[in-house]
């Protein structure tokens, strides 16, 4: 029967698994598809440090026994009460505290190492703790560890401050207490460990939808939506853009959120069917290529190709769609719109993103959907929903960039007609214009000329 021991350092009014101002624990799908993975059914399992209930659970229905570490008093009991049939312990403490001899032929610590101690612990360096869970792991173990990017993607998304104000679980600690930052750091620190695989983490430990060995293509994409769908308010960047320019410049891994480094022959890609398998690249993706470079005869090329497999029974905007070649296929489910929807959609985003066009900056979403769906024959009415709208870029950043390129289109604009007032005033004022404007409008200089004699004879 599982039962809570105390084992010294634990915090009794403290709760990580239901937090009031600090970060919940550990979870997503990614995490559980990692213990899928990972887990077989022979296994003892420790698993060190706050958990999702739902993660905790799921690995006690696969191996034979589990015992829990974490430093929340309410916390263990709780889970002692839910695995009361589970075979193995429940220890609340600190991992400083936390003595045996037992061995694990699996360790589970995805929310990290921060976690294992509490404020009566005065030093316990990362490495420490990394240490004092590698004394537990019995030969061939495995441990499954997680640690947090100090300088993932959201130090470039969130707006800085209210996100740099200090938690009630930020407390004063040693600055020897952090993981090594960065992702090099990290691998070598845990190369002895025999850590032979590293997943990046999106969008956080928290939450992790997806992790993935390697960050490209649609699995960038993938990124990217999980990362924008966390960050919806105000952000100093476009989250979405901000993880595929990273992902296409080779830096997505080492900006990922999070990272999970494990042993063991895995999939590389948590969930497995978290990127749509097959080659191929986002229709959106390829159309803002082409506009950013006003190629827009790939544009004019590409529409009434969408449009017609739209027409065929295809139901998906660019962001939601494969281009692979000449065919399509859907990337995820399919969206109820018809074809002039579909384009305003991809409009609506473009602008969003703040993305290059060959077109003035500032144009409105009927004008710009109208001009696509010309492209392949279309019409758009003068009613379009939502056209009217004011579209601004997601991103501060891109707001900004916005703004330059309005500004420098307006001051061209007043250039142009500067030099086009000065070019007709001086066409008029010389003598060709004078006499070919008589010539072309004699009834005008004749009462012209009539109106002068007359004044003059009203002066005398």
């Amino acid at each position: 029967m599982t039962r809570s021991i105390l084992v010294g350092g634990e915090m009794l009014n403290w709760s990580d698994l239901h937090p009031v101002d600090a970060r919940p624990a550990a979870a997503g799908p990614a995490a559980a598809a990692l213990l899928t993975a990972a887990l077989h059914p022979g296994d003892s399992v420790l698993i060190a440090g706050p958990h999702a209930l739902d993660l905790i659970t799921d690995v006690a229905g696969r191996v034979t026994s589990v015992d829990v570490l974490v430093r929340s008093a309410p916390d263990a009991e709780e889970i002692a009460e839910l695995l009361v049939d589970t075979k193995g312990d429940v220890y609340c403490g600190s991992l400083d505290r936390f003595r045996g001899d037992e061995r694990y032929d699996v360790i589970v610590a995805l929310d990290g190492l921060e976690r294992l101690v509490g404020p009566d612990t005065a030093k316990l360096t990362w490495a420490d703790a990394l240490a004092r869970l590698q004394e537990r792991l019995a030969p061939s173990a495995r441990l499954l560890l997680g640690a947090t990017n100090s300088f993932g993607v959201e130090r470039l998304i969130q707006p800085g401050i209210t996100a740099a104000l200090p938690r009630d679980e930020d407390w004063a600690r040693d600055v020897a207490d952090s993981a090594p930052a960065g992702l090099k750091p990290l691998q070598a620190a845990l190369r002895d460990a025999g850590l032979s695989q590293t997943y990046a983490v999106f969008p956080s430990l928290v939450e992790a939808q997806v992790a993935l060995e390697a960050v490209e293509g649609l699995a960038a994409v993938t990124a990217a939506r999980t990362v924008a769908a966390r960050n919806a308010g105000t952000t100093l960047m476009d989250p979405y853009r901000l993880v595929l320019d990273a992902a296409e410049a080779g830096l997505a891994i080492e900006l990922a959120p999070a990272w999970y480094f494990v042993t063991g022959d895995l999939p590389a890609v948590l969930p497995a069917d978290a990127v749509p398998a097959g080659p191929g690249v986002l229709l959106e993706e390829h159309l803002l290529a082409a506009l950013r470079v006003d190629d827009q005869a790939t544009v004019r090329r590409i529409i009434p190709e969408y449009v017609a497999w739209l027409d065929a029974g295809g139901n998906g905007s660019p962001d939601n769609v494969i281009l692979d070649g000449t065919s399509y296929r859907l990337f995820g489910e399919g969206q109820d719109l018809d074809v002039i929807a579909h384009l305003a959609r991809f409009v609506r985003r473009s602008m969003e993103s703040g993305s290059r066009q060959p077109w003035p900056a500032g144009g409105d979403v009927h004008a710009m959907t109208a001009r696509l769906a010309s492209m392949a024959g279309i019409t758009v009415p003068e009613e379009l929903p939502a056209s009217a709208e004011l579209v601004r870029p997601l991103g501060s950043a891109e707001q900004l960039t916005t703004v330059a390129r309005l500004s420098e289109e307006l001051a061209a604009a007043s250039a142009r007609a500067i030099l086009f007032e000065g070019t007709v005033s001086g066409i008029r004022r010389s003598l060709p214009y004078r006499v070919g404007h008589a010539v072309l409008n004699p009834a005008r200089v004749i009462r012209r000329r009539v109106r002068r004699v007359l004044r003059k004879v009203r002066r005398r």
